[in-house]
C-alpha cells in the first residue's frame, strides 16, 4: 500500500526523474507582447524538446500552473516499494499529547505578545487529566523576570486570560474534546541559561565532548 502524502514528500529525492520548469515571463513592452511571448514559447519548445531527447524518462512540471505534477507522482509512485503502514493512521507524532498541548499554549502566547518577550517564554505541562470531562490542563508559563510576568498577565489579568482562550481552543481543536485549561504565569530566572530547566522543559542539549 503506498501513501501518497509519503511519496509528495519523496518528489525531490527521486534521482531517476529530471525536473525542468518551463514558464513564460513577462517583462516586454506591452506593444510587443504578443509577438515576444510567441518568441518566448517558440524557445520554451525547442529547449524542452532539447532535454527530451538527453532524457527520454525526463518529467517537465510547472510551479506556476501545476502542469506535469500529477505523472510526476504517478511515475514516482510506481518506482516506490510496496508496504504496509508502519504506524497506524491516528498516530501523527511520536511526541506526546502534553507536548503537543505545551507547544499550543506557548504558541498562542508568543502570537499575542508579539516581539514584547521574545524567546523568554517556556510552558511547561504540570497536570493533565484526561479521564475527566473537560479535560483538565493546569499549564505554567515561565519567564525569566518580573517584567516579563506582567506583561504576560496584563492589566486586570486580560492577557493572560486572552491567551488561555484562544490556547483552549487549539487544544479542543486538536484533542477533539471539551477543556478546562487553568493557566499560570511564573517567574523562573535566567532558565535559558539552566541545564537543568532546558531539560526540564524538554529542550535537548548537545553532549559535552570536551576531554
Amino acid at each position: 500500500m503506498r501513501d501518497r502524502r509519503y511519496v509528495k514528500q519523496q518528489v525531490r529525492r527521486a534521482a531517476e526523474c529530471r525536473v525542468h520548469e518551463h514558464r513564460i515571463l513577462d517583462g516586454a513592452p506591452r506593444e510587443n507582447s504578443v509577438k515576444w511571448d510567441v518568441e518566448r514559447v517558440q524557445s520554451n519548445e525547442r529547449h524542452r524538446r532539447s532535454l527530451a531527447e538527453l532524457q527520454p524518462d525526463a518529467h517537465f512540471i510547472s510551479a506556476t500552473t501545476g502542469d506535469g505534477v500529477e505523472p510526476l507522482l504517478s511515475r514516482l509512485s510506481a518506482l516506490l516499494p510496496d508496504s504496509a503502514f508502519l504506524y497506524p493512521d491516528d498516530e501523527i507524532s511520536t511526541q506526546t499529547v502534553r507536548f503537543f498541548a505545551s507547544e499550543l499554549v506557548r504558541e498562542t502566547a508568543l502570537e499575542q505578545l508579539d516581539d514584547e518577550v521574545p524567546y523568554s517564554v517556556a510552558c511547561e505541562i504540570e497536570e493533565f487529566r484526561e479521564s475527566q470531562s473537560p479535560v483538565y490542563i493546569r499549564a505554567v508559563l515561565h519567564v525569566e523576570r518580573d517584567s516579563q510576568k506582567q506583561i504576560l498577565i496584563g492589566a486586570g489579568g486580560q492577557r493572560v486570560r486572552a491567551i488561555g482562550q484562544t490556547a483552549r481552543q487549539k487544544i479542543e481543536a486538536f484533542l477533539g474534546s471539551r477543556v478546562y485549561l487553568d493557566l499560570w504565569v511564573k517567574v523562573l530566572p535566567n532558565w535559558r541559561r539552566n541545564t537543568h530547566a532546558l531539560q526540564r522543559f524538554g529542550y535537548s542539549l548537545p553532549e559535552d565532548r570536551s576531554p
